[in-house]
């Protein structure tokens, strides 16, 4: 019984446990079974959406690159746009429109070595396209043409560098930044510098940090005299880079030209006139090209060298000061003054007038064509000074030895083979000193008299001063053909020809002798 009961507890605690043991399996496949039911459809949605949606995300994605890329060229963004086509390439190294697109970006902006290897590429994918070969070929004349241009810069050929870019670098390659500086440098090169202002204009638009552009811009308003705006373009782009060479060459260059300009006025207004003269001919030196600002120095140097008495190079300077600027009134004015100073009488006047012309209210330019008329009216009579052989500053003592010279070289009766000539010679000499001179009847005796005690144009200081003056024109006592000046009509002194004919004597008596002795008076 106890046997029994004992094998009952064994079996009841054996159902028991399997019971748990059951109930444990039950509930884990259970929660297996919802597992899978619970999760495999959203597997296979999952699944079902990577390879249904996938291609159509890609499809958009590059539709709205594409379009990215076209807002971007509108506006100038290319690096913005070739930033999107490289992604767009990234994600799908077969897309043969981004390499287009990008081909096209990289030729505008003439990046030429990259934008052949697209197009390149492109015609790999989809070979015989008509559009994209036309588009590579239109690279290949643009770079062509673009090294073309560099070149003839190089050699100065600046216009016909121009037509290489304007009309084949810049239609095929319109945002090129290297080909829009080279059209700069062409247009500086012809002196072109309002469309150099403009041109940089546009380029500091869309680049205000631009050294290049700053610096061609600077050099615009140089070559147009506004130096205080050249300065400030220099002076921003040295502060972008402080080491730039052209930027600092320039710069320097142009305050030391300043700096030479303002010493030759102030020594000018100093009355340092040959201090003046060697810092206008310093600054012209600094830069010949210079023409807008070596105008002013030219025509400073010409009023130095005027006051100075330098005819030729005050004639010299104010021609090249009317080169550069044939309507400049004082240029034309001063170099009048100095061709009075070369005693090119006519054109003096020509230049003067041509002055009053455009100035007729100046009084100075009056003045000076009053002066100018009166010196070419003196002109025209005979210059005493030029036949006595004496400058116009000797002194009356030189005046007498060079007439007492001359008179004895060309007397009539030591030049027996070319009498003609000597008396014409020795009537000239006496004009120029006017000798006095007495008509007697023949008489034993020889008749002396007392010295120069005629008249005589250079021999006496009063007289002398008016000639000088010119006053014997204006009073009508001028010393024209043959003497007669000063009052004594038509004075002759071979009148009554030398020896005979007529039977008078003419004695010349000249204080002191002759130079050399003898001749104390002749008589004829």
């Amino acid at each position: 019984m106890i046997d029994l009961m004992a094998r009952f507890a064994g079996w009841s605690m054996d159902v028991v446990a399997w019971r748990g043991m059951v109930y444990t399996i039950f509930i884990l496949h259970f929660v297996f079974v919802c597992q899978l039911l619970l999760l495999q459809p959203l597997l296979v949605s999952a699944h079902v959406l990577v390879w249904i949606f996938i291609p159509a995300i890609n499809f958009v994605d590059t539709a709205e690159v594409l379009e990215k890329v076209s807002q971007n060229i509108k506006v100038k963004r290319y690096s913005e746009a070739i930033n999107d086509l490289n992604a767009a390439i990234e994600a799908d190294p077969s897309l043969s429109e981004a390499y287009w697109h990008r081909a096209s970006v990289m030729r505008q902006i003439c990046r030429y070595e990259e934008s052949e290897s697209d197009y390149n590429k492109y015609l790999e994918l989809k070979p015989g396209n008509s559009a994209v070969e036309k588009e590579l070929s239109q690279l290949h004349q643009a770079k062509s043409a673009l090294e073309t241009a560099s070149s003839l810069l190089d050699s100065g050929e600046f216009k016909k560098a121009l037509e290489y870019v304007d009309k084949v670098v810049l239609v095929f390659s319109p945002a090129c930044p290297k080909a829009k500086l080279l059209r700069v440098k062409l247009l500086l090169g012809t002196q072109d510098y309002s469309r150099v202002i403009s041109e940089t204009g546009y380029i500091l638009k869309e680049d205000e940090n631009n050294l290049e552009a700053l610096f061609l811009r600077g050099r615009a308003y140089y070559y147009l005299a506004d130096h205080d705006v050249a300065q400030r373009h220099y002076q921003k782009g040295l502060r972008l880079d402080p080491e730039h060479s052209a930027l600092k060459k320039t710069y320097f260059a142009l305050k030391t030209l300043l700096k030479k300009t303002k010493s030759a006025e102030d020594n000018y207004s100093k009355g340092k006139l040959r201090v003046a003269a060697e810092d206008y001919k310093a600054a012209i030196a600094l830069d010949p090209h210079h023409v807008a600002h070596n105008v002013h120095l030219h025509l400073g140097l010409c009023k130095v060298s005027v006051k100075l008495g330098r005819g030729k190079e005050a004639l010299d300077s104010c021609t090249e000061a009317l080169k550069i600027d044939p309507e400049l009134v004082e240029a034309l004015h001063q170099r009048g003054e100095a061709k009075l100073l070369t005693e090119d009488w006519e054109g003096a006047i020509e230049d003067i007038k041509a002055a009053l012309q455009k100035s007729p209210q100046d009084m100075n330019l009056q003045e000076a064509l009053m002066r100018a008329e009166k010196a070419l009216k003196m002109s025209k009579r005979k210059d005493w000074y030029k036949i006595l052989g004496v400058s116009k500053t000797a002194s009356i003592a030189e005046i007498k030895r060079a007439y007492k010279k001359l008179a004895l070289k060309w007397h009539p009766d030591k030049n027996t083979e070319n009498r003609e000539e000597a008396e014409n010679k020795f009537r000239e000499i006496a004009a120029a000193y006017e000798v006095g001179f007495t008509k007697f009847p023949v008489v034993p005796s020889v008749i002396l008299l007392a010295g120069f005690k005629g008249m005589s144009a250079l021999g006496d200081d009063e007289k002398r001063a008016r000639y000088d003056r010119g006053e014997d024109e204006e009073m009508g006592m001028g010393m024209g053909d043959g003497g007669g000046g000063f009052g004594f009509g038509g004075f002759d002194p071979f009148g009554g020809g030398f020896g005979g004919g007529g039977g008078q004597q003419y004695t010349f008596h000249f204080e002191g002798g002759f130079p050399g002795g003898g001749f104390g008076g002749f008589e004829m």
